[in-house]
């Protein structure tokens, strides 16, 4: 009978891949960075592979590190649902959660209220900012939890809401008949902003970036005051903002693809309990009426 592999090697195994450092890792875990190093060597052996290379300071997966890390993240799991199974403890805890601020402002108030009257004993540090950086933020572990928009290179993630991508004017502005047409967007490394520019060039269409900022509502300022022309998924919008329809010569955007990525220590009641509500909410939110709105 094949001995089980150890949970505790595995979870050291997980932290050193979500953070690509053996000294962070070790922190994570609370063991010395030699007893990890022991960890993963054991881990190695019983596995007959090797999962890490090493190059100067930084760590990545080889192949089998790859298909080991996936299935150690969903033993982790298992674990974690086990013992909350047979704990009679209430749900109380703090959890660091990060996400985009281009649904700060709209959803995240009402989202995070419901939450915690029914969770009152488990707290929510909140953390607004662009997709790159709460992923940059994860690695370094900085989250317990991040909604991102997915294509920014993460393979890990749930998916849960798909949404269309809108070019936006102000109502009554001049931004959108200029030539080149103004735009406001995120910073290079936005995957939006890679899209859009993607977009206008296939239709050769002349455009200048007028306005960057990796601030959503700054974004959205500069749509509305009618210094560019911007883009946002249906559940950015806001009112005073005009859909530019697809009769306009701007081409179609890709549907921005919104997930959830857990920090793979982040199982068990009360990560659940926070993933389950906002995977509910987002995931069922009715953004149409707001989009009747802008688009008058």
């Amino acid at each position: 009978m094949a001995v089980p592999l150890d949970l505790d090697q595995l979870q050291s195994f997980c932290a050193i891949a979500d953070c690509g450092s053996f000294t962070e890792a070790a922190r994570r875990v609370h063991k010395t960075q030699s007893a990890v190093s022991m960890q993963i060597k054991r881990l190695e052996e019983r596995l007959g592979r090797l999962l890490l290379t090493r190059d100067g300071r930084s760590v990545s997966l080889t192949n089998h590190g790859e298909a080991l890390y996936a299935r150690a993240r969903k033993m982790l799991r298992t674990n974690a649902e086990i013992l909350d199974h047979f704990s009679d403890g209430d749900l109380a805890g703090t959890i660091r959660f990060g996400v985009p601020d281009d649904y700060a402002v709209r959803l995240l108030p009402v989202i995070l209220s419901s939450f915690q009257r029914t969770h009152p004993k488990i707290v929510v540090d909140v953390a607004c900012m662009a997709s790159e950086q709460l992923l940059e933020g994860m690695k370094v572990g900085r989250y317990d939890l991040i909604v991102f928009t997915q294509g920014t290179g993460s393979t890990f993630g749930e998916l849960f809401r798909t949404e269309r991508m809108f070019w936006v004017a102000s109502h009554g502005g001049q931004a959108l008949a200029t030539d080149p047409l103004p735009i406001a967007c995120g910073p290079q490394c936005c995957i939006w902003r890679a899209d859009a520019v993607e977009a206008l060039n296939r239709v050769s269409k002349d455009y200048r970036i007028a306005y960057t900022s990796s601030n959503a509502t700054a974004i959205s300022s500069a749509v509305l005051s009618d210094l560019a022309v911007g883009f946002l998924p249906e559940s950015a919008l806001q009112p005073g903002m005009r859909v530019v329809s697809d009769e306009q010569n701007l081409p179609r955007l890709g549907d921005a693809q919104i997930a959830l990525l857990r920090a793979s220590h982040a199982y068990g009641s009360i990560y659940d309990a926070l993933a389950n509500h906002i995977v509910s909410s987002m995931g069922n939110l009715d953004v149409h009426p707001t989009l009747a709105s802008a688009a008058e």
